[in-house]
């Protein structure tokens, strides 16, 4: 079972507050906030965000469009990564540094996006803390409709690097 430090949690309840999260991503993710992204649940292991079909998400075929799908499986790995690297000593930095992807149903209606990867999140930004060394892990995210039915599957490569402390 993964242990999660008082940083974690402490991101866990930003998370948790509806209005401070929304707050984060207005000023942070500005078009995760235009779209309407939600993290609806986040525990040690697993993240979930959805996006819903609206005005500003569709494309002409009736459909989210793909770039708010990656943007919501994008933020299902990352809040995973974040919340690990929040607060940590030392200080770790996250980039995607590659994307692909999966998409095997037209997306309408409410998408929601399923990473089970947090413990492996966990173990690499502990890797990148002991080493120094920079580290990458795959994360994997599944899109599914509101009938529970598989829309897309992203998997993003984050790289993880602890932040190197100068001696004064």
């Amino acid at each position: 079972m993964v242990t999660l430090n008082t940083s974690a949690e402490d991101f866990r309840k930003l998370v948790a507050s509806p209005a401070k999260f929304r707050l984060f991503m207005l000023s942070r993710l500005p078009m995760a906030y235009l779209a309407d992204l939600q993290v609806t649940s986040l525990t040690n292991e697993r993240a979930t965000v959805s996006i819903p079909y609206k005005y500003l998400n569709k494309n002409p075929f009736g459909s989210i469009y793909f770039a708010c799908l990656s943007m919501a499986a994008e933020l299902s790995t990352g809040v995973l990564c974040m919340m690990y690297i929040h607060k940590s000593d030392p200080a770790v930095s996250m980039l995607v540094v590659h994307m692909d992807a999966d998409f095997t149903k037209k997306a309408t209606g409410k998408i929601t996006f399923v990473c089970e990867d947090g413990k492996r999140v966990q173990q690499a930004v502990e890797t990148a803390k002991i080493t120094g060394e920079p580290t990458t892990v795959q994360a994997t995210s599944i899109g599914l409709d509101e009938q529970g039915e598989q829309v897309a599957e992203f998997r993003y490569t984050w790289s993880l690097k602890a932040k190197s402390k100068l001696l004064g």
